[in-house]
């Protein structure tokens, strides 16, 4: 009795520390991003922006282009793309799991066509004097809001699958560092503002902890139907 009831209060406490970590961040991506967001809708200016033009260039070096091009196309739809569909592969092919490889062409997909409307909705211009190209509109930042949201969903996968603890926590850190670098890589290129990278990450995280447990939950309520189907199947008829 005394083990089931560690049991039980393990996992009650285990369920009560992840809901309320999931609602600290997304309570706190909500608030980001809708201050943001108001910030945006009215006189378009914000105190950091141009001060993070000049921060991005000295933490990163006017010397760097090489790289920090390498390091924003990593989160270019293009290479997404790619991307998914090798993840895609690996998980029908290798892991023999199709709901995660259903997982990730929706996540991938949904953010972006969520970041196209929320641009249209915002309609903010892009900065002046980018160092690169760069078409259309810069609130929020596409490539900080696909990068938080699929390399946030490699991060929830590499929690899934990976066992070796040292291993998972690694991966964990450089899949992290990889977003923040992207963002950063934004605003040092004059493509977005500072404004945009953090609203984009907050709208990537807010679509992932919506994504995520919709598809978790209809992963389940397919399979109970499927057994249920299957006993039905099974039961001997008069």
């Amino acid at each position: 009795m005394t083990t089931s009831f560690r049991r039980l209060f393990a996992g009650i406490l285990l369920f009560v520390t992840e809901f309320a970590l999931i609602l600290a961040i997304g309570t706190a991506g909500v608030v980001i991003f809708l201050l943001l967001g108001r910030q945006v809708l009215g006189d378009g200016q914000l105190d950091f922006d141009e001060g993070a033009f000049t921060w991005s260039h000295w933490f990163l070096g006017d010397a760097n282009r090489h790289w920090v091009d390498f390091i924003t196309f990593l989160a270019s739809r293009n290479f997404i793309i790619v991307a998914a569909l090798a993840v895609i592969g690996y998980f029908l092919v290798l892991r023999k799991h199709r709901w995660y490889s259903l997982k990730v062409p929706v996540v991938a997909l949904g953010s972006i066509t969520l970041n196209l409307l929320l641009k249209q909705f915002y309609n903010r211009p892009r900065p002046m004097l980018p160092l690169t190209s760069a078409s259309g509109l810069s609130f929020p930042s596409g490539h900080a809001m696909i990068s938080a949201s699929f390399y946030g969903l490699l991060i929830y996968l590499t929690w899934q699958h990976v066992t070796n603890k040292s291993l998972r926590w690694l991966l964990t850190v450089l899949l992290t560092a990889l977003i923040l670098m992207i963002g950063l890589t934004r605003v040092y290129l004059r493509v977005h503002y500072a404004s945009d990278v953090l609203a984009g990450f907050a709208a990537g995280v807010l679509w992932l902890l919506v994504a995520i447990p919709l598809l978790n939950r209809m992963e389940r309520l397919i399979k109970q139907r499927a057994r249920g189907a299957k006993s039905n199947t099974m039961l001997p008829t008069e």
